[in-house]
C-alpha cells in the first residue's frame, strides 16, 4: 500500500503559520477581562468588533498582497475606531452609546471589506466576491460552531462520567478559543476550497426564496385582516430591518446564481414578487417609525431605525426596478446585483454615523 505524505509548501506554511498567530491574538483579546479585571458585558459590547476584524485584515493583507498605502488606510482607522469606542463613557442604559456599539461591526466589516477588495471601491465584481465570502463564512463558521458543540458536550459528559469536573476550565479555556478561531478558521477554509461551501449558499437562497415570499404574503395578510396595530411595537420595527436584511441576502444570492442559468425568468419573477411584498410591509413599517417620531419624538434608537429602514427601502426599491427590466431582459439580471452592492459604502457610511456622531447629538443619552 503505497504511503502518501502531505507536503506543504512554503506560502501554505506561511499560511498556516499566520492562521495560528492570528488565533492567539484573538484569544488574547477576547481574555483581556479576565486577564486585567475588566467588566465583561461593557468590555465585549464595547470591543466585540476587535476581536476579529483586525486578524482578518491581517490574513487578507497578507493573502491578497494589499497595497501596503491602502492597507495602513484600513489599519489606522481601525485602530482610531478601537480607542475611541474604549474612550466611550460606562454604556449602562445609554441609548447612544448602545448604538454605536452595535453598528460598530458594520463599520469593522465595511473596512474589512476595502481590505478584501484591495482597495478598489470601483470594482463591482470585487464587492460581489466580499459578500459571496461573508455567506461562505457564515455557513462555514455554523458548520464549526455546531461540531464544536457536539464535541465539547461528548467531552465534558466523559469527564462527568470519572466524577471530574471541568465545565469552568473547559469554557475558560477551549471554549473562548475556539469561538476566537471560527471566523480565521472558517475563512482559511473557504479561500483554500472554493468549492466547499460555494454550492451551498445558491441552494438556501433556492428553497428560501419561495418560503420567504409564502411568509410575508401570509403576515401581510393576517396584519391588514386583524387589524392589529404595529405602531406601538418598537420589536417588529427592529426584527422587521434584520427581514429586510435577509431579503436583500436572498435575492443578491438568487440573482447570482440565475446568472449561470440559461432560462431564469421564473425564478427572476419570483425576485419580484418578493421584492414587491417587501416593499410593500416596509411601507407600513416605515409608516410606523414615522408615527413614533411624530407621537413620542426624536430618540438615538427612533432615528437609527428610521435612517436604516430608508437607506435599505431605498435600496430595495432600486433593485425592484432592475427585477422589473430583468424579466424582460435577460442580461439585466447582472445590474441587480450591481444595484445591491453599490449600497455597500452607504451602509457603511450610516454605521460610521451612529457609532462616531449618535453619541456626541445626544450627548451620550
Amino acid at each position: 500500500m503505497e504511503n502518501k505524505t502531505i507536503k506543504l509548501s512554503s506560502k501554505q506554511f506561511v499560511e498556516l503559520f499566520l492562521i495560528s498567530c492570528g488565533i492567539i491574538i484573538a484569544t488574547f483579546i477576547a481574555k483581556i477581562p479576565q486577564f486585567f479585571g475588566l467588566t465583561e458585558d461593557e468590555y465585549y459590547a464595547k470591543n466585540l468588533s476587535f476581536i476579529i476584524v483586525p486578524t482578518l485584515m491581517a490574513y487578507f493583507i497578507w493573502k491578497k498582497e494589499i497595497n501596503i498605502n491602502k492597507a495602513a488606510i484600513a489599519l489606522v482607522v481601525i485602530i482610531l475606531s478601537w480607542v475611541y469606542m474604549n474612550l466611550l463613557p460606562s454604556i449602562e442604559s445609554n441609548d447612544s452609546l448602545i448604538l454605536a456599539c452595535m453598528h460598530m461591526p458594520i463599520l469593522a466589516w465595511t473596512i474589512l471589506g476595502f481590505i478584501y477588495i484591495k482597495g478598489e471601491v470601483k470594482n463591482t465584481k470585487l464587492k460581489i466576491e466580499y459578500l459571496i465570502y461573508n455567506s461562505n463564512l457564515a455557513v462555514m463558521s455554523a458548520m464549526l460552531v455546531i461540531s464544536g458543540f457536539i464535541f465539547s458536550a461528548l467531552t465534558i459528559s466523559m469527564f462527568n462520567l470519572i466524577e471530574v469536573k471541568i465545565e469552568t476550565f473547559y469554557f475558560n479555556y477551549v471554549v473562548i478559543t475556539g469561538l476566537s478561531a471560527v471566523p480565521l478558521i472558517a475563512s482559511y477554509l473557504v479561500e483554500n476550497n472554493a468549492g466547499l461551501v460555494n454550492k451551498i449558499t445558491p441552494l438556501i437562497a433556492k428553497i428560501f426564496t419561495p418560503l420567504v415570499l409564502i411568509m410575508l404574503t401570509i403576515f401581510t395578510i393576517t396584519l391588514f385582516a386583524t387589524g392589529k396595530s404595529i405602531y406601538s411595537n418598537r420589536d417588529f420595527l427592529l426584527i422587521f430591518n434584520l427581514v429586510l436584511i435577509g431579503v436583500m441576502a436572498l435575492i443578491l444570492f438568487s440573482v447570482i446564481e440565475a446568472n449561470k442559468l440559461k432560462d431564469n425568468r421564473i425564478n427572476t419573477i419570483l425576485l419580484l414578487l418578493l421584492s414587491t411584498v417587501t416593499i410593500i410591509v416596509n411601507g407600513i413599517a416605515l409608516s410606523a417609525i414615522l408615527f413614533r417620531l411624530s407621537e413620542f419624538g426624536v430618540s438615538a434608537n427612533r432615528l437609527a431605525v428610521l435612517g436604516a429602514n430608508l437607506i435599505i427601502f431605498t435600496n430595495l426599491i432600486l433593485v425592484f426596478f432592475k427585477l422589473v427590466k430583468a424579466t424582460k431582459k435577460k442580461e439585466a439580471i447582472e445590474e441587480v446585483a450591481n444595484t445591491i452592492v453599490a449600497y455597500l459604502p452607504v451602509y457603511g457610511g450610516w454605521a460610521f454615523i451612529v457609532a462616531f456622531l449618535f453619541p456626541l447629538i445626544f450627548q451620550y443619552k
